[in-house]
């Protein structure tokens, strides 16, 4: 029984001491543990905060790349179609540049042609002038010498 005599004096004894633990656990959730968890609850609330908006930012900043690639695409397709058209005006007008350059080499090889036969024709002609006139002279110097000693 002493034992139990023993027991009773130390739960006697400790009711002051846990009463006064009690004093302090609720004076400590009263004044630290609810402005501490105001103050995690607020920070937690920043952070998380800040990470959607951080993930919003980084959307917004993917989305404005995608646009800036797509109108980037825009552009060099722009300037491909532009280059495109003006390859096949330049090809064009290079293609009526020889057109009428042919045109007008084949009337230059034409016209020099017809002056080139007109040319032989007169040429002819006049040769066959010469000819008949140098023929006649030859014919007049071996027939004359004859003649001369013929009717001596």
């Amino acid at each position: 029984m002493d034992t139990l005599q023993q027991l009773g004096e130390l739960l006697l004894t400790s009711i002051p001491t846990v009463v006064c633990l009690l004093i302090v656990w609720v004076a400590y959730r009263q004044t630290v543990h609810k402005k501490l968890e105001q103050v995690l609850s607020e920070r937690h609330a920043r952070t998380e905060g800040a990470i959607q908006k951080a993930h919003s930012e980084i959307a917004r900043a993917e989305a404005r790349t995608a646009e800036y690639e797509r109108r980037l695409e825009e552009a060099r397709s722009q300037v491909y179609r532009t280059q495109e058209a003006r390859r096949r005006y330049i090809m064009e007008q290079r293609s009526v540049a020889l057109t009428a350059a042919r045109r007008h080499a084949d009337a230059m090889v034409k016209h020099s042609r017809k002056e080139l036969e007109r040319e032989v024709k007169e040429a002819r002609t006049v040769l066959e002038r010469q000819a008949d006139a140098l023929a006649a002279r030859i014919i007049d110097s071996i027939l004359r010498p004859v003649a001369a000693t013929g009717s001596r």
